[in-house]
């Protein structure tokens, strides 16, 4: 006889939402995290701001401040739910969100540095030989300008690429890892990262090309190592160096570098350069992000601890918890 249909709507209705062992399935995950994030973070903005107008400190939009202000409020709601998403939904400690001073963290943050330096570098000397760019010292803005631009744009690019990698590389990333998916990881990751750059200044399709290229990038950076120590490091020195030392645009951006070390002189060749986008909408920065992304997977020094791969590559069953 033929199973009862009421039995098969509730299994099915079950396996829509559970996987074979017991836990809500790595896609509903995502989607709970992502949508209390896009909930939290404009009440939790919205209020903060409308606190901090009201105090005589230069709060405004648009300022530095209130940059690193949305950047801080963003981190913080990041590393709150996918620590409560991870121990609610996978019994994981907070630990497994990598972003706690593990074993190898300082080496793989000076090695993010070091890659993200050298990776924006690339594509400048690219853009260069083929005529793309030229470079003059800033003498127009004095040392003691400079000084604070590099300063206030350290803390700025600390904050925002730490923020952007807990969100985009953080739970919503590792939560399919687990899953086995980490494939659907990255194409998902590297498609909001892209999107998410899409309203910048004077954003095209080759600079949303190579915002998911590095999208893939830092995706790669993290399943190297299973922390965020890695990736963020590349992400803050690609931009620190962009916008502060070589004065180019950061993704569209000048008003968080203006004062920069030295001043970029666009030539025709904006195929190359980026133009008025910067270097990330040009192929020089493809060819970069390409070069940086083999460095990556292949450079042997790169490597997780046990602990963190254990708990980044499985999903544990449902009624345990690890501690």
């Amino acid at each position: 006889m033929d199973e009862n249909p009421k039995i098969q709507n509730k299994s099915f209705m079950i396996d829509l939402f559970l996987n074979e062992i017991g836990r809500l399935r790595s896609g509903w995950r995502f989607f709970v995290f992502l949508v209390l994030f896009l909930f939290l973070f404009p009440a939790f903005a919205t209020t903060i701001s409308f606190i901090l107008i009201k105090l005589p400190i230069g709060y405004g939009d648009n300022t530095l401040l209130a940059r690193i202000v949305g950047a801080v409020i963003g981190l913080f709601l990041a590393i709150l739910l996918g620590w409560a998403c991870g121990r609610f939904f996978e019994g994981l400690p907070f630990r497994a969100l990598g972003i706690w001073f593990t074993k190898l963290w300082f080496k793989d943050l000076l090695i993010g540095l070091a890659i993200g330096a050298g990776s924006i570098s690339l594509a400048v000397l690219v853009a260069m030989a083929f005529g793309g760019l030229r470079f003059n010292y800033n003498e127009s803005a004095g040392s003691t300008a400079i000084l604070i631009t590099l300063g206030a744009s350290f803390i700025v690019f600390t904050f925002g690429a730490a923020f952007e990698e807990v969100l985009i590389r953080g739970y919503m990333f590792q939560t399919f890892t687990r899953a086995k998916l980490a494939w659907l990881a990255i194409a998902i990751t590297s498609l909001f990262f892209a999107f998410g750059h899409m309203g910048n200044p004077n954003a095209n399709v080759f600079s949303t090309i190579n915002t998911g290229l590095a999208g893939i990038w830092l995706g790669i950076a993290y399943l190297k190592t299973r922390t965020l120590w890695l990736a963020t490091g590349i992400h803050f020195a690609w931009n620190w160096v962009q916008g502060a030392i070589f004065g180019i645009e950061v993704s569209g951006l000048t008003d968080i570098t203006t004062a920069p070390l030295l001043k970029e002189v666009d030539v025709p060749t904006s195929l190359i350069s980026g133009g008025s986008y910067g270097i990330e909408g040009g192929i020089a920065c493809t060819i970069a992000l390409i070069a940086s992304t083999a460095l990556i997977w292949f450079l042997p020094v790169l490597k997780p601890t046990e602990e963190m791969l254990e708990l980044t590559s499985e999903e544990i069953p449902a009624g345990r918890n690890l501690t």
